[in-house]
C-alpha cells in the first residue's frame, strides 16, 4: 500500500490544484433551489475533502473504504441495519442526537435508537409480561410518565424492547418470533409497570464489516446491559432513550457511545421466594426490579 504524505509537504502549486477542484466541485451545487439540500451537500463536500487533503488518502485506501461501504451494504437487510450500527460505532448517532435533543428542565435525556426497532409490537396490559418467551430472568419494571411541569401523562405510550440473556433480539433469530418486546399505555395517573428481562451485556453484530472494522483498531463491541424506550404523547417530544444497568463493567466502554449517568438505574436482585409486586408466582426463580420515570419535554424544544 502507497504511503500517505505529510500534508505539511504540499506543494503551494499543488495545494492550489486541489482548491480548484473543490471550488468547481462546490459551485456545481449552486443552481439547487433546495436551500437546506444545498447547504447539506456543500458542506459535505468540504469537510469530505478536508479529510481526504488532511491524511492524503492513498488510492489503495480509498479503494477500501468503497470496499468496506460495499460490504456494509450488501450485509444491510429488513432485518440488520449495518449502517445504522456504522453511525452508532463512530458516534455519529450520539452526536445527532445530542443535537436534536437540546436539555430542556428535568426532561429524560435520550440515546441512541439502535438497530433492532421493528414497528407492529403487540400491545400488552400494565402489568402484563413482554417477554414472551424469551430467555432471561423476570424483571419487574414500573414508573411515571409526567411533563417537565409533574403533571402525570395519561395514555403516553411507551414501546420496549431488548435483548434476551443470551444477547439476541428476536429480529436476530430465524424462526419469525416476537419476543422482549411491546408497547402498554400509562393510566390516568401517568403510571405504567411490567414484566421484562434484566438486561445482560452483549456484543453488537460483529461478523460484518463494522465488527471488522472494530477489530483492526482495537475496540471491544460489547454493548452495556440496557433495555429500550420510545416513549410519545400528543404535545411532546418523542422520547427514544435506554436505561442501564448500576454495576455493568461495560457502562464506561459502550461500543455505540449511548451511557448517560442519568440513565443508570439500580436493578435490585430478589431472592427466589420473595414475594412479587402483582403476586406472580415464580417458584423459586430469582427476579430483580426497577423503577424508571420518564419526563417528556414540550414538543418543539
Amino acid at each position: 500500500m502507497t504511503t500517505a504524505q505529510d500534508p505539511s509537504a504540499t506543494a503551494p502549486e499543488q495545494a492550489e490544484r486541489e482548491e480548484e477542484l473543490l471550488r468547481r466541485v462546490l459551485s456545481s451545487f449552486d443552481e439547487c433551489r433546495d436551500e437546506r439540500l444545498k447547504r447539506l451537500t456543500q458542506a459535505l463536500v468540504r469537510h469530505l475533502h478536508a479529510f481526504l487533503r488532511e491524511v492524503r488518502l492513498t488510492e489503495d485506501e480509498w479503494g477500501k473504504a468503497i470496499e468496506f461501504l460495499t460490504a456494509t451494504g450488501d450485509i444491510t437487510d429488513d432485518k440488520r441495519q449495518e449502517f445504522v450500527l456504522l453511525s452508532d460505532v463512530l458516534g455519529a448517532s450520539m452526536q445527532t442526537i445530542a443535537m436534536n435533543n437540546e436539555a430542556h428542565g428535568d426532561a429524560t435525556e435520550a440515546t441512541v435508537f439502535g438497530p433492532f426497532f421493528v414497528d407492529g409490537s403487540p400491545e400488552i396490559e400494565r402489568g402484563g409480561d413482554l417477554s414472551f418467551g424469551a430467555s432471561g430472568e423476570p424483571c419487574w419494571v414500573e414508573g411515571t410518565v409526567t411533563d417537565t411541569t409533574g403533571q402525570p401523562l395519561a395514555g403516553a405510550r411507551i414501546e420496549v424492547w431488548e435483548a434476551d440473556a443470551e444477547g439476541r433480539y428476536d429480529v436476530q433469530y430465524d424462526d419469525a418470533r416476537t419476543a422482549a418486546r411491546a408497547h402498554l399505555y400509562t393510566d390516568h395517573n401517568g403510571h405504567y409497570r411490567f414484566w421484562g428481562i434484566t438486561p445482560t451485556p452483549y456484543p453488537i453484530p460483529d461478523d460484518g464489516p463494522v465488527g471488522s472494522m472494530l477489530k483492526a483498531v482495537g475496540r471491544s463491541p460489547m454493548r452495556a446491559s440496557h433495555l429500550h424506550f420510545l416513549v410519545t404523547h400528543a404535545g411532546h417530544r418523542r422520547l427514544v432513550t435506554h436505561i442501564f444497568v448500576r454495576g455493568d463493567r461495560n457502562l464506561g466502554s459502550d461500543s455505540v457511545f449511548g451511557v448517560k449517568d442519568s440513565l443508570v438505574k439500580n436493578f435490585e436482585q430478589q431472592k427466589p421466594g420473595t414475594p412479587t409486586p402483582d403476586g406472580r408466582d415464580l417458584g423459586q426463580q430469582t427476579w430483580s426490579k426497577v423503577r424508571f420515570d420518564i419526563v417528556l419535554a414540550p414538543a418543539g424544544t
